[in-house]
C-alpha cells in the first residue's frame, strides 16, 4: 500500500446510477485494491426517536448524515487504520447495533448523493465524480429499488419523492455538480466514462508503485 490511498468521491441524485458506476469501477480491480464506503451507511442514529418520528426523516438532506463520523473514518483509513463502519437498518429507520470491520486499501471510493456537499470531504478527495441522469429515469429506478429491496409501498415512495427527494435534489445535490472533476451522464450505462475512470486509477496506482 502506498503512503496515501487514492480517494474518489462519486455523487449524483438518488437513482442516478452512481452505485452502478462504483460497482463497475470496483469490478475492474482486485478487491484487495479498492474499498467502497457508502454514505448511506452513515445516516445518523435515530434509536432515541419513536418509530413514527423516524418515518418523517428527510434522508436527502445534509443534516441526515453523520459526516463527522464519516470524516473521522476516512482519516483513519488514510492513516492505515481499521474502522468499524456502521450499518443502517432501513426497515427500522435507524442505525443497526452491528458494525462492519473495514481495513484500508489503495483506493477508497466514497459514494453517496451528498458526498460532494461537505467541504471537509472534498478536501480529502483526489478525484470528484458526479453521475448526471435525467429525473424521469431516477424516479423509476428509485421506485423499483425501494419497493423491491426496502419493502416500501408505491404511495410512500412517491410521497417521499415529491416532499423530500426532489426538493432536496434541487437545493443540495444538483449544486454539487460544480465541484466535480468528471461528470458521467447516464450512470452505469456510460461504459466509455467508466473505462476512462478505470484507466485513470490504473495510471495513479502505477505511478505510486513505481515510486516505491
Amino acid at each position: 500500500m502506498r503512503d496515501k490511498p487514492v480517494v474518489i468521491g462519486v455523487a449524483g441524485g438518488s437513482g442516478s446510477g452512481k452505485t452502478s458506476v462504483t460497482r463497475s469501477i470496483y469490478n475492474r480491480f482486485s478487491d484487495k485494491t479498492i474499498l467502497v464506503i457508502e454514505q448511506d451507511y452513515y445516516y445518523k442514529d435515530q434509536s432515541h426517536l419513536p418509530f413514527d418520528e423516524r418515518l418523517n426523516t428527510n434522508y436527502d438532506h445534509p443534516l441526515a448524515f453523520d459526516n463527522d463520523l464519516l470524516i473521522e473514518h476516512v482519516h483513519d483509513l488514510l492513516n492505515h487504520k481499521e474502522i468499524k463502519k456502521p450499518i443502517y437498518d432501513y426497515k427500522l429507520h435507524t442505525r443497526s447495533s452491528e458494525v462492519e470491520k473495514v481495513s484500508p486499501k489503495d483506493v477508497i471510493i466514497l459514494e453517496g448523493i451528498l458526498i460532494l456537499e461537505d467541504p471537509r470531504l472534498l478536501d480529502l478527495m483526489d478525484i470528484k465524480v458526479f453521475v448526471d441522469t435525467d429525473a424521469d429515469l431516477r424516479i423509476i429506478r428509485r421506485l423499483l429499488r425501494d419497493i423491491k429491496e426496502r419493502g416500501r409501498t408505491l404511495d410512500s415512495v412517491i410521497d417521499q419523492y415529491l416532499n423530500n427527494v426532489r426538493p432536496s435534489h434541487l437545493q443540495f445535490v444538483e449544486p454539487t455538480k460544480r465541484y466535480a472533476d468528471i461528470i458521467i451522464p447516464e450512470g452505469g450505462q456510460n461504459h466509455v466514462a467508466i473505462d476512462l475512470m478505470a484507466t485513470k486509477i490504473e495510471h495513479i496506482l502505477a505511478k505510486y508503485q513505481s515510486n516505491e
